[in-house]
């Protein structure tokens, strides 16, 4: 692939920058082959968050814009509206996107800005000590409710694809998973039907991806997988919520 590329740093022996088994590296390996399958290389900037999302610029032959946490569709607004021209898009992980970012996300999709938000779902803060995130599951413990998250003191979990189908704004909106090979293919039909969206100009396109953070969850890949298929998937169903030239057919 053209786009995907190895970091100088890992070819000379430095470790890996995503933990064993983490599907951040799955997702990536998407992106780069629907940005060389669409030609978009020369033309794509993206806008990268804090958290393990931010070494997307390791790994892409293209142009990132580093954003503080939760300035992604911040900073992605201002350089589709200076660069109309180029392909936008932002990668950042559900705290960034659904909690700390979740103004400017709600309110990009609001707008209707013309660019691709990808949020990878792990339902926990990974980069940071695993804390509970705004996805986090009912029952889930993590460093920060290690009783388990209960609404009583933290409330539910954000349904994200679904809230942001909700804004007049929003193009298309998806969740997707990349615990198989079967939705590892759907994903990528999917994520390349939110690109070429936007490549349309029709409005704001949103993928989120249900991933897994092995380190955070104190499981094996094997096991971790196991959760986004027996828990995750039917808290958070995947399937494309939104789809205006779905509805225009």
């Amino acid at each position: 692939m053209q786009v995907f590329k190895i970091p100088e740093s890992i070819k000379k022996g430095a470790r890996f920058t995503f933990c064993p088994g983490c599907d951040h590296g799955i997702i990536v390996r998407i992106l780069a082959e629907l940005i060389d399958e669409l030609e978009l290389k020369e033309k794509t900037i993206c806008a990268t968050s804090i958290g393990c999302s931010v070494f997307l610029y390791d790994f892409l032959n293209i142009d990132c814009i580093e954003s503080p946490h939760g300035r992604a569709m911040a900073e992605a607004t201002g350089v589709k509206r200076a660069r109309p021209d180029k392909f936008v898009f932002t990668y950042q992980g559900d705290g960034d996107f659904a909690s700390i970012g979740l103004a400017e996300s709600m309110h990009g999709a609001l707008r209707g800005e013309k660019v691709t938000g990808i949020c990878i779902n792990n339902t926990t803060y990974g980069m940071t000590g695993g804390q509970m995130g705004p996805t986090t599951l009912l029952g889930q413990k993590t460093t920060t409710s290690p009783m388990g998250r209960f609404t009583g003191t933290y409330g539910y979990p954000i349904k994200v694809a679904e809230q942001i189908a909700l804004c007049d704004g929003t193009a298309f909106s998806a969740r997707v998973a990349v615990d198989s090979i079967a939705h590892i293919n759907q994903a990528k039909k999917v994520l390349k039907k939110a690109f070429e969206i936007q490549l349309k100009g029709l409005g704001y396109t949103f993928v989120e991806f249900l991933a897994t953070c092995p380190t955070n969850w104190k499981m094996t890949p094997e096991e971790a997988h196991d959760r986004v298929k027996n828990e995750m998937i039917p808290e958070y169903p995947l399937g494309i919520f939104k789809d205006i030239t779905a509805e225009d057919k």
